[in-house]
């Protein structure tokens, strides 16, 4: 396993936007995807989008498309999430965590290793 560190969560308007990033603590780092997950004040934690780190193959929730893009450093072993026009139910703590192995999946047990959370609240 390998810890993660998430950033850039925070306080944010309705309508604006925001980039998270994650990265792993240690730097020898080995995985072949990265996931975005969420979980909302009450609710189960759910998958936002995934990248691989070979060819930037990117998968995002189907009820996301649109405001959520995903993308990758591979020079700082870094991946972003980017989520445009914020909306208060966007309000969540976002995790990233790492997948060892293809192909690319969606599910919490799908991956081996995960970060502390991120906390974007979205409130006027």
């Amino acid at each position: 396993q390998v810890h993660l560190v998430e950033s850039g969560g925070g306080l944010v308007q309705p309508g604006e936007s925001l980039r998270l990033s994650c990265a792993p603590s240690a730097r020898a780092f080995s995985a072949y995807a990265m996931g975005w997950f969420r979980q909302a004040p009450g609710k189960e934690r759910e998958f936002v989008g995934g990248i691989t780190w070979v060819g930037g193959m990117t998968l995002i929730s189907e009820s996301l498309k649109g405001r959520f893009t995903i993308s990758r450093d591979t020079a700082k072993n870094t991946v972003y999430l980017h989520i445009d026009t914020l909306k208060p139910e966007d309000t969540a703590v976002y995790y990233c965590a790492a997948r060892d192995q293809p192909p690319l999946r969606t599910g919490l047990l799908d991956y081996e290793s995960w970060g502390q959370g991120t906390q974007v609240t979205v409130s006027s």
